[in-house]
């Protein structure tokens, strides 16, 4: 038996494979590309190389100044990866931990759980080369619209200075909690659309 694929969201990405005349309102394609297919699968062990890509590649920017050698950074990288894949692991047990495939590539991953009545986005992280492309938008409409479908909210976790914020801010999340490093943002269920 093949990896398991995630519908609802995988459903409406299938329907979001060819693009619409002129794409979504106010919005280019980057570079005139073309969008391409995309599909969720259930991560596995096999997908860990995947997984530590894209961690080390969320905190380059964050490590270039430190002066370590190459092989500093990747120990304490993989010391860091560890500890965050252990922890998600064990605080949402019951998350959909999931690889996002664009053309059959594994280039990302979706991790989702539902939480006191949220839809919590626990992650969702991009290879470098694959961002830009409203790739993480589509992903994020269709939890969005998965979370109306249920009548639920969506949480997750920001930090105060991912430029993601923006988008995530005129989508209708707002602040509930913040620390030093973190804002935890909540959008508040919608009505269902398909009502």
């Amino acid at each position: 038996m093949g990896p398991r694929v995630h519908p609802p969201i995988t459903r409406r990405l299938r329907s979001m494979e060819r693009p619409r005349l002129g794409g979504v309102a106010g919005r280019r394609r980057v570079s005139g590309m073309p969008h391409p297919h995309l599909r969720l699968r259930n991560e596995t062990a096999l997908d860990s190389p995947l997984m530590f890509q894209l961690f080390a590649a969320s905190r380059a920017a964050e490590l270039a100044p430190v002066p370590w050698t190459d092989e500093q950074k990747d120990a304490f990288l993989r010391q860091q990866f560890i500890a965050q894949t252990d922890a998600y692991r064990g605080a949402y047990a019951g998350g959909r931990f999931m690889v996002v495939e664009a053309n059959g590539l594994a280039i990302g991953r979706l991790y989702l759980a539902h939480l006191d009545g949220d839809l919590r986005i626990v992650d969702i992280a991009l290879l470098p080369e694959w961002c830009g492309r409203g790739i993480g938008s589509r992903l994020l409409a269709d939890v969005l619209a998965e979370a109306d479908a249920e009548s639920r909210a969506v949480s997750l976790h920001v930090e105060h200075w991912n430029p993601a914020r923006r988008l995530y801010d005129r989508l209708g999340f707002e602040p509930v909690k913040e620390d030093s490093v973190y804002v935890l943002l909540r959008r508040p269920a919608q009505s269902s659309r398909l009502s």
